[in-house]
């Protein structure tokens, strides 16, 4: 069914950061583009840039991560260059780009438009590179599920054999590794799809011992000679509607105990027009009006993110952003589809913890260009949140705000919204992402109204003065700590560290959330076990909003210290008594309308679990 709706312009961007360091602009210094001046106290404003060299016009030749840093509320641990490619020229090769990143046990992957490289980051400080597999393809972004590793490839020069032979047959579609021996990847099946593979997104079905792979190719169509099945027709040809590659995307089912048998089982239409029958039947690509962008048409999703436990997933369709029903991952149907005018490409999307939220990313000029210039739109390269509500007719999407890192960066830096994910902190929706070489972001939108930065780390360009793709590709959360692959200098680590905005407890409680988040793309219910973080995570946050006077703060934390002393000994019992008392003490509090009856019920209810652990 269609369900088209749009989301209202923005009056304004609905961002903060914080207010004693994200300043406003006043005027002083010479604008790109702008005959004003301000002067911009931002500190990623202005960073100084590195000394790459410049080799005789054709290139970066030397990947030098010098250029001056900023962080604020979050430490960078460790920078590792990517994998060296023995085929690649030099290091700002455009063949040999860093891309997307996927987790499993102590170990980060690494994709490339060359294979993918093997992090071992049991110490999040010394990262460690264990493992190169020469493989080139383009995206190159993976993905694991149990000892299974997909890896996505739509470049025209990737072949089946993992060779550059020009003799060798052509691959574009899914390549799977097993990787049960985590230094020695083996390749053991690949599955060819008629446009590639730009992205790709797990579902897993593990009653039924199968993974689905939904591909999204947003390459050229490749001919029937080159692979049986693939077509193209003009919109005007009869068989259009029926043989056309295009406006679909590919689902490819893995048996996990044969995967070399995987193949693709369906191939559905979610940009399909239910009333018509047109395949391509959402947004045909094209401007908006005065003041707005010219969107992409819709004929491919770029990305797609899952969450199977809530069956559902969202998908970024270039045009269009999607919610779609994946209870049966064999046949996904839409539910919704929203248009933004101020979205020039809808690139990729995450879902908050409670599935109540989605946040679309807009790649505005397609990560080659520099959009967080002082004179770009605050609402355009942003992301957009939209709550999920709930009508008559099913879940649909309705526009809550944007949220845009400032716009301090330089006219020779690329910056625009891409890839990230939550960061698992228990009662609010925080999520890290990656800006290119507009650094890293940690920002809070669980007031979808109004998000709210609350971490950042920025590099200087690349080059005093020559503009250069780059940056960082994808930052996610894993186990408690922040990883970025950025794209020429390699491999990052990150910590967050305490604020106003973000506790220790919080922090350390994040780190306690399971299950790991493997894949970005494959989200998956995160839940916290009992434990003293997730108290004091959650005192800290009613602290923080006023929704808990401090003095009955203060007395909790006094039975919470006690408690603690008592916990794990002989004397455990003791302990849950004094975590009674606590309980005992806010009950008293939202009885006298001290405090926010709801709220601090859901503190009691996590220190009663935590007392009952001690019983």
């Amino acid at each position: 069914m269609r369900n088209t709706t749009t989301a209202r312009p923005a009056g304004g961007l609905r961002r903060a950061g914080l207010a004693a360091l994200l300043a406003v602009l006043v005027l002083t210094t010479l604008l790109p583009g702008n005959a004003a001046a301000q002067e911009i106290t931002d500190p990623r404003y202005g960073l100084a840039p590195g000394s790459d060299g410049y080799d005789e016009g054709t290139g970066y030749t030397i990947p030098n991560a010098d250029a001056e840093t900023v962080a604020h509320n979050m430490r960078l641990l460790a920078n590792r260059p990517k994998p060296a490619w023995s085929s690649a020229a030099g290091a700002f090769d455009y063949a040999n780009i860093g891309s997307d990143l996927a987790f499993t046990g102590d170990y980060a992957i690494s994709g490339n438009y060359r294979g993918f490289g093997i992090f071992d980051i049991s110490d999040p400080a010394d990262p460690v590179l264990t493992t190169t597999v020469n493989c080139p393809g383009g995206q190159g972004d993976p993905s694991v599920y149990g000892d299974l590793l997909f890896i996505s490839v739509e470049s025209t020069s990737a072949r089946v054999d993992c060779s550059t032979s020009s003799s060798a047959e052509v691959f574009r579609g899914i390549r799977i590794f097993d990787i049960s021996d985590i230094t020695n990847p083996r390749y053991v099946a690949g599955v060819q799809t008629c446009r590639g593979s730009h992205t790709h997104t797990l579902v897993p079905d593990p009653d039924n011992g199968v993974v689905y792979v939904y591909v999204s190719g947003t390459a050229g169509v490749r001919s029937a000679t080159q692979l049986p099945g693939c077509a193209n027709p003009p919109t005007s040809d009869p068989s259009f509607n029926e043989t056309s590659s295009r406006w679909r995307i590919d689902i490819i089912k893995v048996p996990l105990d044969a995967p070399e048998e995987a193949a693709v089982v369906s191939q559905p239409r979610l940009m399909a027009d239910a009333e018509t029958g047109r395949i391509d039947g959402l947004w045909p690509g094209g401007d908006h009006g005065p003041g707005t962008q010219s969107t992409a048409a819709t004929d491919a999703c770029h990305d797609i993110t899952a969450y199977p436990e809530i069956g559902l997933a969202a998908a970024a369709c270039e045009g269009n952003g999607l919610l779609i029903d994946i209870s049966d991952p064999e046949n996904p149907v839409r539910l919704d589809a929203v248009l933004d005018p101020n979205f020039a490409y809808w690139h990729s999307a995450t879902f908050n913890n409670d599935g109540t939220k989605v946040v679309f990313t807009d790649e505005w000029g397609g990560g080659v260009a520099a959009r967080c210039r002082v004179t770009d739109p605050d609402n355009w390269g942003a992301d957009a949140i939209f709550d999920i509500v709930q009508t008559a007719d099913g879940p649909r999407l309705q526009f809550a705000s944007y949220y845009k890192i400032p716009n301090v960066q330089a006219s020779n830096e690329t910056c625009v919204a891409h890839n990230g994910s939550l960061v698992p902190v228990p009662g609010r929706d925080i999520m890290v992402q990656a800006w290119y070489e507009g650094g890293v972001s940690v920002w809070d939108f669980t007031d979808s109204s109004n998000p709210v930065e609350i971490a950042f780390f920025d590099r200087g360009p690349y080059h005093p003065t020559i503009f250069h793709q780059g940056g960082y590709w994808s930052v996610y959360y894993y186990d408690g700590h922040i990883y970025g692959n950025e794209i020429f200098l390699g491999f990052d680590a990150f910590e967050l560290t305490p604020s106003e905005l973000l506790s220790r407890a919080e922090i350390d409680a994040a780190a306690e959330a399971g299950p790991a988040m493997n894949n970005a793309q494959t989200q998956s219910r995160l839940a916290w076990e009992p434990s003293f973080n997730l108290v004091r995570a959650t005192s800290d946050q009613l602290v923080r909003s006023g929704d808990l006077a401090p003095r009955s703060a203060e007395r909790v934390e006094a039975y919470l210290e006690r408690a603690e002393r008592f916990a794990g000994g002989p004397q455990a019992k003791a302990a849950a008594n004094h975590l009674d008392a606590a309980v005992n003490v806010l009950t008293a509090e939202a009885r006298a309308g001290r405090v926010d009856r709801d709220r601090v019920e859901v503190l009691a209810d996590h220190i009663t679990d935590l007392a009952d652990t001690l019983r």
